[in-house]
């Protein structure tokens, strides 16, 4: 008996780092689509994104048990889910810190060096981090210079916590959408120049493909302000869209883009108006209660962005 006592704790040890290695096993299920050429044949030479959301690191603040067994299952869970995914990018769509808007810049860099650290060997692949309410703070908490500063230290963020980049040959636009919450303040403003200088470059690209292709096709419209017109693109042929929030959806769950937002807005006249700075997105609701982006935002960046 006393003997069965002694060997307790080595079996509880045991249990635990099986179940540890169980649980660190992603679960989710790899899909390949496969998209067809003109000539019917697959295409086989596919783009994947591992993307991840709400690490909540603590950095230098992280207690015993973060440091020896999440931290631990973190990093376990990196390596297996890169190794059966093999992913050619690593998107954190926000809040990689538990609150990174009231940390200290070395604080704040503890946190990143933690995340590199559970990256382990496969820090060297592309990496993209969105800002969350976590990272930046609530409206009520947002700060210029703090975002400024925070954005600073992730790839290819401006100021603003926005960015648009290239990965083989697939485009992204990244929007801080914690800012597009917000009442009319600065920040906010600065992400919808952000939206239309990218739906502008998106525009004339477009227009010059056109033109090259097909010389009696012409986008006059497309240099006009998106503010009193639609853009020219076709649904669906811009970037892929990077949000901490993700966009509403209609009750109906239709994924039409904007045809599916039009007929939850126009009951709503004053929602109608094509001019988002003018539409108060801070009296559609308590900061806390808004998981998703407003209808009217959704609707903006759709028109704007014409997102994949």
């Amino acid at each position: 008996m006393v003997a069965w006592k002694s060997v307790l704790p080595l079996i509880f040890v045991a249990a635990l780092m099986i179940y540890e290695e169980m649980v660190s096993i992603p679960s989710c299920e790899v899909v390949s689509r496969n998209d067809l050429d003109e000539s019917g044949k697959e295409d086989s030479e596919e783009f994947k994104v591992m993307m991840v959301a709400n690490l909540l690191l603590m950095g230098s603040e992280a207690s015993y048990m973060n440091i020896y067994f999440r931290d631990s299952y973190m990093t376990k869970f990196f390596r297996k889910s890169v190794e059966i995914l093999k992913p050619d990018m690593l998107v954190v769509l926000g809040d990689v810190s538990a609150k990174g808007w009231e940390l200290t810049n070395n604080k704040w860099l503890s946190v990143l060096q933690q995340f590199q650290r559970m990256l382990g060997p496969f820090i060297g692949l592309p990496l993209h981090i969105v800002l969350g309410d976590r990272d930046i703070g609530e409206c009520t908490r947002l700060n210029a210079k703090t975002i400024s500063r925070i954005a600073s230290t992730l790839p290819g963020l401006d100021s603003t916590g926005c960015s648009a980049f290239e990965v083989s040959n697939v485009s992204f636009v990244s929007l801080n959408a914690v800012a597009m919450l917000c009442g009319n303040n600065d920040l906010r403003f600065s992400v919808e120049k952000v939206i239309e200088r990218e739906s502008v470059d998106l525009q004339m690209h477009t227009k010059s493909t056109t033109e090259v292709t097909n010389e009696s096709s012409k986008f006059s419209e497309s240099s006009n302000n998106f503010g009193g017109r639609e853009n020219a693109m076709s649904s669906g042929s811009g970037p892929v869209l990077l949000l901490h929030f993700p966009l509403h959806r209609t009750t109906s769950r239709n994924c039409g883009g904007v045809d599916a937002l039009k007929s939850t807005l126009s009951h709503n006249p004053h929602e109608n108006s094509r001019t988002f700075v003018n539409r108060g997105l801070a009296e559609t609701g308590p900061y806390a209660l808004l998981h998703t982006l407003p209808p009217n935002a959704t609707e903006y960046i759709f028109q704007a962005l014409k997102p994949r």
